[in-house]
């Protein structure tokens, strides 16, 4: 590597490790965005540059470049942010399957003018082929779970453990002998990449919709692994640089992710779950409720309740000065956050004080709530952590849950055993007023009963998500 091209390098790792830096932040997330965009732009200039071939010979590469802009354009330009998440898994699997695609060539290529590649650097590009063809595999999978080709829930593979054992020893076996067996590296390339391919399946089948968040992050962690490793392969310091950065930023992530979650990355991979053990038993009265709204078929909120001193949705409403509104997985499945965004301008209009609490596990991708509330314009500074909203519930005088339920459910401080027992939540329960617009009572993805649900004073509002939110706005318009 010249100076000059260290001096590039060097700029652009900067410039990249900056625009993370500026992703930190909603309000800057933008621009660190366009100014990674413009990293790698020069990256992928500079490194074509670097190569110092006639221009007879970047044909291909160009024509290549040239195909894949585009359908990214295309991909970008037609994705709905309720698609975000299969598309960032997409995204990270294309990555794992571009750095497959590196280590097989220089096993298998071989050039006459080209210097045959030494064992370390056959070992390395085994390597790179086994981590990128697991992550391609493991998020087509993920993918598909995300978009519903697939049923979203864990599935039971017998002898999960075990079999995940044996794939990754014999892959291990086979990185080993690339090295010192170049004469089989056709057999040893097709093998190892239809090992890695099915380890990626079955890690990825096995894990369900609440852990999703947690595997998305450690896929975006692999696929930058798998760059670096393919960096080292073709010796360029740049692709090692920004495979390591991709790859220590997605660990962090991962790592905040399974804080959120209470769960072990261990635990995560392996599939180990805590031993199952009934949710804490509801203790509490039955739910008051509005009778007009407790079905997904249902009328505007000023009926009357169940209980004469329980008071209406409309009332609940127009008393509370101090609200939180609570997103989660069920507002995304409803494309419910423009009826939310309108909901929170007819309570701001009147006065009063809205914020959002955001789970960082609400929804099936890192920052998923959030890029969905900014599709509507929400403001970057309404929207609280877990802490400060916990900080907040208590002084709030109502808050509204919208197809939220693991994340606020208060069985994970009580039930001992359970997926979420341990989980730090949302405190709704502690609002001095609380709705929930859920699609229906059953159990989310942890398959804990939410007792939340039977708490005195806890108004359901079940059906589409769309639907209730529109019915609250309607019964404070009504009041007006």
């Amino acid at each position: 590597m010249t100076p000059a091209t260290l001096i590039v390098a060097v700029v652009l790792v900067g410039g990249i490790l900056i625009g993370i830096r500026l992703m930190n932040s909603p309000g800057t997330a933008v621009r660190g965005n366009l100014l990674l965009a413009a990293c790698v732009a020069v990256a992928i200039v500079a490194t074509i540059l670097g190569v110092g071939a006639d221009a007879a010979q970047w044909r291909v590469p160009l024509v290549a470049l040239a195909a894949g802009l585009l359908v990214g354009l295309v991909l970008a330009l037609r994705a709905t942010m309720i698609r975000m998440p299969q598309i960032v898994a997409l995204l990270n699997g294309l990555g794992g399957a571009a750095s497959a695609l590196v280590g097989a060539v220089i096993l298998v290529a071989v050039a006459a003018d080209a210097p045959a590649a030494s064992t370390a650097d056959r070992i390395i590009a085994a390597l790179a082929l086994a981590v990128g063809a697991a992550t391609l595999s493991g998020s087509l999978v993920a993918a598909g779970k995300l978009h519903g080709l697939m049923t979203q829930r864990s599935v039971a593979i017998p002898g999960y453990r075990t079999m995940a054992a044996l794939l990754l020893v014999a892959a291990a076996a086979l990185v080993a002998l690339s090295g010192p067996v170049p004469g089989l590296r056709t057999a040893i390339t097709l093998t190892l990449t239809c090992l890695c391919l099915v380890y990626g399946v079955v890690f990825a089948l096995r894990i369900g919709g609440a852990d999703m968040p947690v595997t998305i992050s450690l896929l975006n962690s692999l696929s930058g692994v798998a760059a670096a490793i393919a960096g080292f392969a073709v010796k360029d310091l740049l692709l090692v640089a920004v495979g390591a950065v991709v790859g220590t930023a997605g660990l962090i992530l991962t790592q905040i992710m399974c804080r959120a979650m209470n769960r072990s990355l261990l635990a995560v991979i392996s599939g180990i779950r805590p031993a199952p053990a009934a949710a804490a038993a509801a203790t509490a009265a039955p739910t008051t409720a509005d009778p007009s709204l407790d079905t997904p078929a249902h009328a505007p909120s000023d009926h009357a309740p169940a209980d004469a001193h329980q008071p209406t949705t409309a009332e609940l409403l127009n008393r509370a000065e101090n609200i939180v509104i609570i997103p989660g997985y069920g507002m995304a499945l409803a494309q419910a956050q423009q009826q939310v965004k309108q909901l929170a301008d007819l309570l701001e209009g009147r006065g009063k004080k809205v914020t959002y609490a955001i789970h960082p596990v609400a929804g099936r991708m890192p920052g998923h709530m959030n890029v969905l509330l900014a599709e509507a314009d929400v403001s970057y500074d309404k929207l609280l952590d877990l802490d400060a909203a916990n900080a907040l519930l208590p002084q709030a005088d109502l808050a509204i849950v919208v197809g939220a339920n693991d994340v606020i459910n208060p069985a994970a401080m009580t039930a001992v055993g359970t997926p979420i027992y341990g989980m730090p939540v949302l405190k709704a329960c502690e609002a001095r007023g609380l709705i929930v617009c859920n699609f229906d009572r059953k159990p989310g993805y942890a398959g804990v009963p939410n007792t939340l649900y039977d708490r005195p004073g806890t108004i359901l509002m079940l059906g589409d998500a769309k639907e209730s939110v529109a019915a609250l706005a309607g019964a404070l318009t009504q009041t007006t």
